[in-house]
């Protein structure tokens, strides 16, 4: 059919789970921050084409919002660990939390 994607035009990483139902969360939960937003730009810059057909588009969106809200997990845990050196006349005094603003 013209217009449509193959399975081998994804990336490797994405290729086997990107056209088929998406992938469980457990796999998306032990993707580092950064590989999930790879995987996310990928996703979008596929759907932002418009060359994919209407189930794999959808199948991608779900893939897509799951992988963004592991991403918005991640962020929120990393700002939580964030913390900020005090320093004094003599160096490092400790450390307070961040104000999450």
């Amino acid at each position: 059919m013209a217009g449509s994607v193959s399975a081998a035009q994804f990336p490797a990483g994405i290729r086997s789970r990107a056209i088929a139902t998406p992938s469980p969360s457990s796999e998306i939960a032990g993707l580092s921050f950064e590989a999930a937003l790879r995987e996310l730009e990928t996703i979008v810059a596929r759907l932002e084409q418009g060359e994919v057909e209407l189930e794999d588009s959808i199948a991608l969106y779900e893939r897509g919002q799951t992988l963004k809200s592991h991403c918005e997990a991640k962020l929120k845990a990393a700002e939580g660990r964030l913390e900020k050196i005090v320093l004094g006349a003599s160096g490092p005094e400790g450390v307070v939390p961040v104000d999450a603003a």
